[in-house]
């Protein structure tokens, strides 16, 4: 398995093109859910994805203060296999790389309500009242150090 960081000015094509493939095909057409993917945060975000076998398995972002939210955050996170701990991978090295390169000591999600258990198993803990977004019902969930 093969870990890859990169912020979005050092991604090629190639990898740009599969990452919001990706995306798509899980958020916009799994999730049967019309949004917009594409919001201008991913430009300030370091992008990580795990591969293995040269297959992108997972994958997230990790955006600075003040873009996607007013704390240091973590989104769009997707595992392509699910039930492998690739998910748990991601979200580890996510968490790692917003302390290491972006100095957070706090960390903000926007979770789907029924992943809950799943942030709370790497540090997170519910932070708001439940709420409706892009037709989902997402919780505010904060790791902090």
């Amino acid at each position: 398995m093969e870990l890859h960081r990169k912020r979005f000015r050092e991604l090629t094509l190639d990898e740009l093109y599969e990452l919001l493939r990706i995306r798509t095909e899980v958020f916009v057409v799994e999730q049967d859910c019309v949004y917009q993917d594409m919001d201008y945060d991913d430009q300030q975000s370091i992008h990580l994805w795990l591969t293995e076998g040269g297959k992108v398995v997972a994958l997230c972002r990790v955006c600075p203060a003040g873009t996607h939210m007013q704390e240091v955050s973590i989104g769009r996170v997707i595992t392509t296999e699910r039930g492998k701990g690739y998910g748990k991978r991601i979200m580890r090295e996510g968490i790692r790389t917003a302390k290491e390169s972006l100095g957070a000591t706090r960390i903000d999600i926007e979770a789907q309500e029924y992943a809950k258990g799943f942030y709370e198993q790497v540090g997170f803990r519910q932070s708001s009242d439940p709420f409706m977004l892009d037709g989902i019902p997402h919780i505010r969930m904060t790791y902090q150090d």
